[in-house]
């Protein structure tokens, strides 16, 4: 049995019908290039929706005024200088006066953060009671501010 390509009403030369040993094969694989084309296409699509379609669920959602989003965090702001003076909100104080201040604050809100700013010349240890004092006055958020370094300056190194 030959198998070959027909061509209909064609008066080339060989005659209608291309049989035999002269006439062409077909191709008999598939080209998947174009499939896999699509494929990858959708493959982008369905990559960029499926977040968008998480976060699309319409919901009734119940209404309270117990946490409004826009609160502000309060926050005490505990400062030590090179010299080692502990300042509470800019205001110098001793470390008695400084547990007072700090134990006020816990009672107005458990979560009140303190803002530890220290000179990097200030003793780790000197760091260390000063977070003890806070602990012990009932504020466990503690966050350490520090500064970024000037644009196109690498950071200091560690001493």
């Amino acid at each position: 049995m030959a198998f070959g390509r027909t061509s209909l009403g064609s008066s080339a030369a060989g005659g209608g019908r291309a049989t035999g040993a002269g006439g062409q094969r077909p191709l008999s694989d598939i080209n998947v290039t174009p499939l896999v084309d699509v494929m990858l296409v959708l493959l982008v699509i369905f990559i960029i929706t499926a977040p968008l379609m998480a976060s699309s669920i319409k919901l009734d959602l119940p209404q309270t005024d117990a946490g409004q989003p826009n609160d502000t965090p309060k926050f005490v702001s505990v400062s030590v200088d090179a010299s080692g003076k502990t300042f509470f909100n800019d205001q110098a104080v001793t470390d008695e006066e400084l547990a007072a201040r700090l134990q006020k604050a816990a009672a107005d809100s458990k979560d009140t953060e303190v803002q530890l700013r220290a000179d990097q010349t200030v003793p780790y240890g000197k760091l260390v009671a000063l977070m003890g004092i806070a602990n012990k006055a009932g504020l466990n958020r503690i966050g350490f501010v520090t500064e970024a370094p000037a644009q196109g300056q690498p950071p200091p190194a560690p001493r």
